[in-house]
């Protein structure tokens, strides 16, 4: 099935919507902070909910005008078809020839979605292989080659065979307790070829309760066997010869022959395809660590929480479908308010590892020149992805935003419920609440600024003469007008980041659809590893 049927151009400024709303960009749109203070100039709703996930794009500098055109325009490039056809199993991979299913990879267990029978029973087959490796690990079942129970796992890999299970793993690591009278396992994760990385993980280990766990899709990438063999050699050095390693090593790959011949056993292999792109893998086998770390049922309320997303962005209406509307909205600022950077600002601590894991995700998918049809881009695609923790950017990179020279918008990221982990300390709610109290204010303020006028008024009432208020107003006054959303999620549980993780996948998908480009090839990427090749022969 070819892709580039689902989309009526390549090229996104033929549509008709794009011309509209170039036109009511060109217009000009007023303040944020007048437009906050006449609602009927805005678009109804200015949120949306699905799946225990509430996005709030009240102060987004879009009025109901732009909504309506935004909305247009995912219908005049196809978006719902494009969808449709990546669900089916398509090959929208066009450059790859390849299907894009990670979306497979978390369907319910008991339903055989569109992309058929064959690839249903694969993906549940080895997922069970995956929850009964956990569960055998986390029981104290599995022990290394001297008797002695496993209690250290450390997980090498790179790009999507780390980001997002280290992510995930930090997220929910108040799962990591283990049952009474099981033993405690902790997860660790290298992946800088630095041998400090790697030093600095195995010097706290014991190797004869440790289990090495090689992450890579071909098995081939140089980084992660530079590791991995250096860390065989601290099997090898703490007592564990080369041919008794077997029960201290796991192979995560979609080439398992290599795996097999670099001393692998067959039954510390877990596969996935290669219709599952490494930014989307969490959902696959590569997920292994992070079941190893919450446990197989935690696990599974992962893959359901990304299920329901897909549910919610395959059936929800446009106007309310969370996946749309934040791409379009990211469309909009990227496309026609000029903003070539787009921070993500999470304000739960445990959150810390999401900005850098959709950095990959977004960038390593949109950040392409090319259309389908092989044409250049003459529009902007894929942003500059960047952030971190909200709290600690309030106090660093938050100052640009206030006052600098650009203009920055913002996706924050906060949690409702206070933090169940927590529920026995008696601080814990008030943390909380300084916590969100912070993020609804920057979000305020970002988008009100503070003009002149208020800033002088706020000077004289603070008791400076009029001669001494004049002189600081331009350095206290704010612009403002800074657009951003907030995502609220209900709780952070492993449901609701399975959602939130495939919210931000949909998305990217919404704008690639809209940009006309391939999200699911990466052969910036590819160039490095194959020049990095080119020279070490050369050296050789």
């Amino acid at each position: 099935m070819n892709a580039t049927a689902h989309r009526p151009v390549s090229n996104p400024t033929a549509l008709p919507a794009w011309g509209a709303l170039q036109a009511l960009a060109n217009q000009g749109l007023p303040h944020l902070r007048d437009l906050l203070a006449n609602p009927d100039q805005r678009p109804a709703p200015v949120a949306a909910d699905g799946t225990g996930i509430r996005l709030d794009f009240a102060r987004q500098a879009v009025n109901s005008a732009v909504m309506s055109q935004l909305l247009a325009l995912a219908q005049q490039a196809g978006v719902a078809q494009q969808r449709d056809a990546m669900f089916a199993g398509a090959h929208i991979n066009t450059t790859e020839d390849r299907a894009v299913l990670h979306v497979a990879l978390r369907g319910a267990p008991d339903t055989v979605g569109p992309w058929g029978a064959a690839v249903h029973a694969d993906v549940q087959s080895e997922l069970a292989r995956v929850c009964a490796f956990a569960d055998a690990l986390r029981g104290g079942q599995l022990k290394g080659h001297t008797g002695e129970t496993l209690t250290d796992v450390v997980n090498i890999g790179i790009g999507g065979s780390d980001l997002g299970p280290r992510m995930a793993t930090e997220a929910l690591g108040h799962l990591a307790a283990p049952s009474a009278g099981t033993p405690d396992v902790t997860v660790h994760y290298v992946s800088n070829p630095d041998a400090w990385a790697l030093h600095s993980v195995l010097r706290r280990l014991n190797p004869a309760r440790t289990l090495v766990v090689v992450s890579s899709k071909t098995f081939t990438t140089q980084e992660t066997l530079t590791n991995a063999a250096s860390a065989r050699r601290w099997l090898a050095d703490g007592g564990i010869a080369t041919e008794h390693q077997g029960k201290h090593l796991v192979a995560i790959t979609a080439s398992p022959q290599r795996s097999a011949a670099a001393g692998y056993l067959p039954e510390h292999t877990f596969t996935f395809w290669d219709w599952v792109g490494g930014r989307y893998s969490v959902w696959s086998a590569l997920g292994l660590p992070l079941a190893l770390a919450i446990g197989s049922t935690a696990f599974r309320e992962f893959l359901a929480g990304g299920h329901a997303m897909d549910e919610h962005f395959r059936t929800a209406p446009p106007a309310s479908n969370l996946p749309v509307l934040l791409g379009l909205l990211g469309v909009w600022n990227r496309n026609f308010l000029g903003c070539p950077t787009q921070l993500l600002s999470t304000y739960p601590s445990r959150l810390a590892r999401f900005a850098p894991f959709v950095q990959q995700m977004d960038m390593e998918s949109n950040g392409k020149r090319t259309h389908l049809d092989g044409t250049a881009c003459d529009v902007a695609t894929g942003p500059i992805v960047w952030g971190g923790l909200g709290i600690d950017g309030q106090h660093a990179y938050f100052q640009l935003l206030h006052q600098g020279q650009h203009r920055v918008p913002v996706e924050f990221v906060g949690v409702e419920s206070e933090d169940v982990a927590l529920a026995d300390l008696p601080f814990a709610a008030e943390h909380h609440r300084v916590v969100n109290l912070n993020l609804r204010a920057q979000a305020e303020a970002l988008a009100k600024g503070r003009g002149e006028a208020d800033t002088l008024a706020s000077l004289l009432a603070s008791g400076l003469t009029e001669s001494q208020a004049q002189a600081l107003v331009a350095h206290r006054s704010f612009p403002g007008n800074v657009p951003n959303s907030t995502l609220w999620v209900d709780a952070l549980t492993p449901s609701r980041l399975g959602a939130l993780i495939a919210l931000y996948e949909h998305k990217v998908f919404v704008q690639a659809a809209i940009w006309g480009i391939n999200a699911y090839d990466q052969w910036g990427v590819e160039l490095g590893k194959t020049m990095a090749q080119a020279m070490e022969k050369a050296t050789a």
